[in-house]
Protein backbone atom coordinates (compact mmCIF):
# COMPACT_ATOMS: atom_id res chain seq x y z
CA UNK A 1 0.00 0.00 0.00
CA UNK A 2 1.38 3.42 -0.93
CA UNK A 3 1.75 6.31 1.52
CA UNK A 4 -1.24 8.06 -0.08
CA UNK A 5 -3.36 4.94 0.49
CA UNK A 6 -2.14 4.27 4.00
CA UNK A 7 -4.97 4.35 6.56
CA UNK A 8 -3.89 6.35 9.64
CA UNK A 9 -3.47 4.13 12.66
CA UNK A 10 -5.10 4.96 15.99
CA UNK A 11 -1.94 3.65 17.60
CA UNK A 12 1.03 6.01 17.40
CA UNK A 13 3.55 3.40 18.56
CA UNK A 14 3.51 -0.37 18.82
CA UNK A 15 6.48 -2.28 20.22
CA UNK A 16 6.05 -6.05 20.12
CA UNK A 17 8.44 -8.46 21.89
CA UNK A 18 11.54 -6.38 21.13
CA UNK A 19 14.92 -7.58 22.38
CA UNK A 20 18.37 -6.04 22.07
CA UNK A 21 21.69 -7.27 23.41
CA UNK A 22 25.18 -5.83 23.44
CA UNK A 23 27.41 -8.85 23.83
CA UNK A 24 26.42 -10.57 27.07
CA UNK A 25 24.34 -7.59 28.19
CA UNK A 26 20.64 -7.89 27.42
CA UNK A 27 19.55 -4.25 27.29
CA UNK A 28 15.93 -5.05 26.34
CA UNK A 29 14.20 -8.37 26.94
CA UNK A 30 11.04 -9.08 24.88
CA UNK A 31 9.64 -5.61 25.57
CA UNK A 32 6.11 -4.82 24.41
CA UNK A 33 4.23 -1.54 24.74
CA UNK A 34 1.75 0.68 22.91
CA UNK A 35 1.15 4.43 22.78
CA UNK A 36 -2.26 5.41 21.37
CA UNK A 37 -2.67 8.77 19.68
CA UNK A 38 -3.63 11.45 22.15
CA UNK A 39 -2.09 9.64 25.12
CA UNK A 40 0.84 10.79 27.26
CA UNK A 41 2.76 7.68 28.35
CA UNK A 42 5.63 7.95 30.80
CA UNK A 43 8.44 5.42 30.53
CA UNK A 44 9.76 5.38 34.09
CA UNK A 45 12.95 3.60 34.99
CA UNK A 46 16.27 4.14 36.77
CA UNK A 47 19.42 4.85 34.81
CA UNK A 48 20.43 1.66 33.03
CA UNK A 49 16.87 0.33 32.75
CA UNK A 50 16.99 0.28 28.93
CA UNK A 51 15.25 3.56 28.13
CA UNK A 52 18.07 4.90 25.95
CA UNK A 53 18.38 1.59 24.09
CA UNK A 54 14.67 1.63 23.35
CA UNK A 55 14.87 5.17 21.97
CA UNK A 56 17.84 4.22 19.80
CA UNK A 57 15.71 1.45 18.29
CA UNK A 58 12.66 3.69 17.89
CA UNK A 59 14.66 6.32 16.02
CA UNK A 60 16.34 3.82 13.69
CA UNK A 61 19.85 4.27 15.08
CA UNK A 62 20.01 0.54 15.79
CA UNK A 63 17.97 -2.49 14.76
CA UNK A 64 16.44 -4.84 17.34
CA UNK A 65 17.71 -8.41 17.53
CA UNK A 66 14.10 -9.59 17.43
CA UNK A 67 10.59 -8.20 17.63
CA UNK A 68 8.68 -5.54 15.72
CA UNK A 69 8.29 -1.76 15.97
CA UNK A 70 5.56 0.20 14.19
CA UNK A 71 5.14 3.97 14.13
CA UNK A 72 1.64 5.08 13.08
CA UNK A 73 1.17 1.71 11.40
CA UNK A 74 4.49 1.74 9.51
CA UNK A 75 6.91 -1.10 10.20
CA UNK A 76 10.32 0.28 11.24
CA UNK A 77 12.25 -2.67 9.83
CA UNK A 78 10.60 -2.81 6.38
CA UNK A 79 9.38 0.76 5.86
CA UNK A 80 11.73 2.86 7.98
CA UNK A 81 11.40 5.99 5.86
CA UNK A 82 7.62 6.18 6.32
CA UNK A 83 7.90 5.31 10.03
CA UNK A 84 10.53 7.98 10.72
CA UNK A 85 8.47 10.57 8.83
CA UNK A 86 5.75 10.14 11.48
CA UNK A 87 8.19 10.57 14.35
CA UNK A 88 9.32 13.67 16.26
CA UNK A 89 12.19 13.41 18.76
CA UNK A 90 13.76 15.50 21.49
CA UNK A 91 16.93 13.71 22.57
CA UNK A 92 18.51 13.79 26.02
CA UNK A 93 21.67 15.39 24.68
CA UNK A 94 21.31 18.85 23.08
CA UNK A 95 21.31 18.67 19.27
CA UNK A 96 21.02 22.28 18.08
CA UNK A 97 23.86 23.74 16.02
CA UNK A 98 24.79 26.56 18.38
CA UNK A 99 26.52 28.55 15.66
CA UNK A 100 23.39 28.71 13.51
CA UNK A 101 20.44 30.96 14.17
CA UNK A 102 17.25 29.55 15.62
CA UNK A 103 15.46 29.78 12.28
CA UNK A 104 18.40 28.22 10.40
CA UNK A 105 18.26 25.20 12.73
CA UNK A 106 14.57 24.80 11.97
CA UNK A 107 14.98 25.30 8.22
CA UNK A 108 17.62 22.56 8.13
CA UNK A 109 15.19 20.13 9.77
CA UNK A 110 12.41 21.18 7.38
CA UNK A 111 14.65 20.43 4.38
CA UNK A 112 15.48 16.99 5.77
CA UNK A 113 11.75 16.25 5.84
CA UNK A 114 11.18 17.69 2.36
CA UNK A 115 8.64 20.17 3.65
CA UNK A 116 9.05 22.61 0.78
CA UNK A 117 7.01 25.82 0.72
CA UNK A 118 5.02 25.03 3.86
CA UNK A 119 8.15 25.18 6.01
CA UNK A 120 8.22 28.98 6.45
CA UNK A 121 4.64 29.07 7.75
CA UNK A 122 5.14 26.08 10.06
CA UNK A 123 8.36 27.53 11.51
CA UNK A 124 6.66 30.84 12.22
CA UNK A 125 3.70 29.09 13.87
CA UNK A 126 5.82 26.90 16.14
CA UNK A 127 8.10 29.76 17.23
CA UNK A 128 5.07 31.89 18.00
CA UNK A 129 3.48 29.11 20.08
CA UNK A 130 6.52 28.87 22.34
CA UNK A 131 7.04 32.62 22.58
CA UNK A 132 10.35 32.61 20.69
CA UNK A 133 9.39 34.43 17.49
CA UNK A 134 11.53 37.43 18.43
CA UNK A 135 14.58 35.16 18.88
CA UNK A 136 14.35 33.63 15.40
CA UNK A 137 17.50 35.32 14.10
CA UNK A 138 19.51 34.93 17.30
CA UNK A 139 22.26 32.29 17.40
CA UNK A 140 21.14 29.22 19.30
CA UNK A 141 24.01 29.62 21.77
CA UNK A 142 22.48 32.92 22.95
CA UNK A 143 19.43 31.08 24.36
CA UNK A 144 19.03 29.71 27.87
CA UNK A 145 18.93 25.96 28.38
CA UNK A 146 15.16 26.01 28.76
CA UNK A 147 14.66 28.01 25.57
CA UNK A 148 17.00 25.73 23.62
CA UNK A 149 14.80 22.83 24.69
CA UNK A 150 11.76 24.73 23.45
CA UNK A 151 13.43 25.20 20.06
CA UNK A 152 14.27 21.49 19.89
CA UNK A 153 10.64 20.71 20.63
CA UNK A 154 9.42 23.17 17.99
CA UNK A 155 11.78 21.50 15.51
CA UNK A 156 10.41 18.05 16.37
CA UNK A 157 6.87 19.28 15.67
CA UNK A 158 7.46 20.99 12.32
CA UNK A 159 6.45 17.99 10.21
CA UNK A 160 3.38 17.25 12.38
CA UNK A 161 4.39 13.82 13.69
CA UNK A 162 1.97 11.21 14.99
CA UNK A 163 4.40 10.23 17.76
CA UNK A 164 6.56 12.48 19.91
CA UNK A 165 9.51 10.90 21.72
CA UNK A 166 10.94 12.80 24.69
CA UNK A 167 14.15 11.20 25.96
CA UNK A 168 14.93 12.56 29.46
CA UNK A 169 14.29 16.04 28.01
CA UNK A 170 14.50 17.97 31.29
CA UNK A 171 18.02 16.92 32.30
CA UNK A 172 19.96 20.02 33.31
CA UNK A 173 16.94 22.34 33.34
CA UNK A 174 15.93 24.41 36.34
CA UNK A 175 12.68 23.41 38.13
CA UNK A 176 10.62 26.18 36.52
CA UNK A 177 11.74 25.27 32.99
CA UNK A 178 11.10 21.60 33.69
CA UNK A 179 7.53 22.25 34.79
CA UNK A 180 6.79 24.50 31.81
CA UNK A 181 8.09 21.88 29.38
CA UNK A 182 6.03 19.07 30.93
CA UNK A 183 2.90 21.27 30.91
CA UNK A 184 3.42 22.25 27.27
CA UNK A 185 3.83 18.67 26.06
CA UNK A 186 0.65 17.65 27.90
CA UNK A 187 -1.11 20.51 26.11
CA UNK A 188 0.26 19.38 22.73
CA UNK A 189 -0.92 15.85 23.40
CA UNK A 190 -4.47 17.08 24.05
CA UNK A 191 -4.67 19.61 21.24
CA UNK A 192 -2.93 17.71 18.44
CA UNK A 193 -3.85 14.14 19.29
CA UNK A 194 -0.24 13.00 19.19
CA UNK A 195 1.02 10.01 21.08
CA UNK A 196 3.77 10.97 23.53
CA UNK A 197 6.37 8.64 25.01
CA UNK A 198 8.22 10.54 27.75
CA UNK A 199 11.23 8.67 29.14
CA UNK A 200 12.32 9.75 32.59
CA UNK A 201 13.88 8.58 35.83
CA UNK A 202 12.00 11.30 37.76
CA UNK A 203 8.79 10.27 39.49
CA UNK A 204 7.23 13.74 39.51
CA UNK A 205 7.34 13.88 35.70
CA UNK A 206 5.41 10.61 35.47
CA UNK A 207 2.70 11.40 38.02
CA UNK A 208 0.44 13.19 35.52
CA UNK A 209 0.82 10.67 32.69
CA UNK A 210 -2.20 8.83 31.35
CA UNK A 211 -0.25 5.62 31.83
CA UNK A 212 3.12 4.74 33.33
CA UNK A 213 5.31 1.95 31.99
CA UNK A 214 7.83 0.82 34.59
CA UNK A 215 11.01 -0.42 32.94
CA UNK A 216 13.63 -2.29 34.96
CA UNK A 217 16.67 -4.17 33.71
CA UNK A 218 15.30 -4.21 30.17
CA UNK A 219 11.89 -5.59 31.07
CA UNK A 220 8.45 -4.03 31.41
CA UNK A 221 7.46 -4.95 34.94
CA UNK A 222 4.27 -2.88 35.21
CA UNK A 223 1.99 -0.66 33.14
CA UNK A 224 -1.09 1.24 34.34
CA UNK A 225 -2.30 4.63 35.49
CA UNK A 226 -0.31 6.19 38.34
CA UNK A 227 -3.25 5.70 40.73
CA UNK A 228 -3.72 2.06 39.71
CA UNK A 229 -0.03 1.32 40.26
CA UNK A 230 -0.34 2.72 43.78
CA UNK A 231 -3.43 0.60 44.43
CA UNK A 232 -1.74 -2.55 43.09
CA UNK A 233 1.26 -2.05 45.37
CA UNK A 234 -0.74 -0.74 48.36
CA UNK A 235 1.25 2.48 48.42
CA UNK A 236 0.37 6.15 48.71
CA UNK A 237 2.65 7.61 46.04
CA UNK A 238 4.07 6.64 42.67
CA UNK A 239 7.56 6.84 44.14
CA UNK A 240 6.65 4.28 46.78
CA UNK A 241 5.03 2.08 44.15
CA UNK A 242 8.20 2.24 42.06
CA UNK A 243 10.26 1.18 45.09
CA UNK A 244 8.00 -1.83 45.68
CA UNK A 245 8.12 -2.83 42.00
CA UNK A 246 11.85 -2.40 41.41
CA UNK A 247 13.56 -2.29 44.79
CA UNK A 248 15.09 1.05 43.79
CA UNK A 249 14.29 4.58 44.93
CA UNK A 250 14.11 7.02 42.02
CA UNK A 251 14.72 10.73 42.65
CA UNK A 252 11.50 12.73 42.95
CA UNK A 253 13.11 15.74 41.26
CA UNK A 254 16.22 16.49 39.25
CA UNK A 255 19.06 17.94 41.29
CA UNK A 256 20.27 21.25 39.91
CA UNK A 257 23.38 23.23 40.68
Amino acid sequence: MSESQHVPSAVALSVNAVSKSYGALKALDTLSLTVPRGEFVALLGPNGAGKSTLFQLLTGLFVPDSGEIEVAGHDMRHDARAALAKLGVVFQQPTLDLDLSVVANLRFHARLHGMGGVAKKRIAEELDRIGQAERAKDPARALSGGNRRKIELARALLHEPALLLMDEPTVGLDPGSRELLVDYVHQLCRERGMGVLWATHLVDEAERAHRVIVLHKGQRIAVDTPRALCEQTDTATLGEAFLVLTGETPPEKEETV
